[in-house]
Parts: C-alpha cells; structure tokens; sequence
C-alpha cells in the first residue's frame, strides 16, 4: 500500500510542476519572415536567389497590405477564438479551431489548462493576435 501511495503523490508533483515547466518555453511565432536575415548575400550566382527572394518578399508585402476582406476575416476569427477560451476553453476548444497539435490540445485537456496557467497564456497570445 504504501508504494501505491508514493507513486500517486509523484504523479500528483510531477502534473503540478509540468504545467509551468512546459508554459515556459518560448512560443514560436508563424507569422515571421520566410527569409532569414543575413544568409543571403549579393555575390555572383547568389544574386539570382537575391532577386528571386526579394520578389518573394515583395509578393508577402502585397499580401499584407490594406486589404479589408482579409481584415474582416481576422476580426471574426479573433472573436470566435476568444468567444470559445471563454466558454469552452477547459476542452481546449480555441486550440481545435485554431487547429494546435492533437497531443498538445489533449494534455491540455488533462491537466486542466495546466492548472489554468496554459489558459491564461492562450489569452494573453490570443489578445496579442500571436495564437
């Protein structure tokens, strides 16, 4: 009996302690440039992938430009995401329409948002319009 229950308070430990642990490690954003800076130089043959990055770059800037229907669609999914933090966010709702991996969106499930911890970052990411 008394191994069941030193085997119970570790898994007890270790979930209060992987919520933060895991909540820690810095967010990627995917909205960076597909272009890393500094690797490309204008030398030689270089200078054919220069020019081809650079109207790719210039492709992306038109993407982003003042284009309202683009606006409207992100203000709608910025709404429908935190209407489902809010009222659905315990399942991990806002992560499956935001489409996060599978693994992560069900341990966040189990651990409860990590102990509410997880849950108030996706706000936080969600009000920033990183998420």
């Amino acid at each position: 009996m008394k191994k069941a229950t030193k085997i119970l308070i570790a898994c007890v430990v270790s979930l209060l302690f992987a919520g933060p642990a895991l909540a820690s490690f810095p967010v990627i954003s995917k909205t960076k440039s597909p272009l890393p800076a500094g690797i490309i130089k204008k030398t030689g043959v270089d200078q054919t992938i220069t020019s081809k990055a650079e109207a790719k770059l210039s492709e992306l800037k038109k993407d982003y430009s003042g284009n309202s229907a683009k606006a409207a669609d992100h203000d709608d999914e910025f709404w429908i995401t935190l209407a489902l933090w809010f009222f659905l966010g315990g399942l991990a709702a806002h992560r499956w329409y935001k489409k996060k991996p599978v693994g992560w969106n069900i341990l966040f499930i189990l651990t409860g948002g990590g102990c509410g911890v997880w849950w108030i970052i996706d706000l936080i990411h969600i009000l920033q319009g990183k998420f």
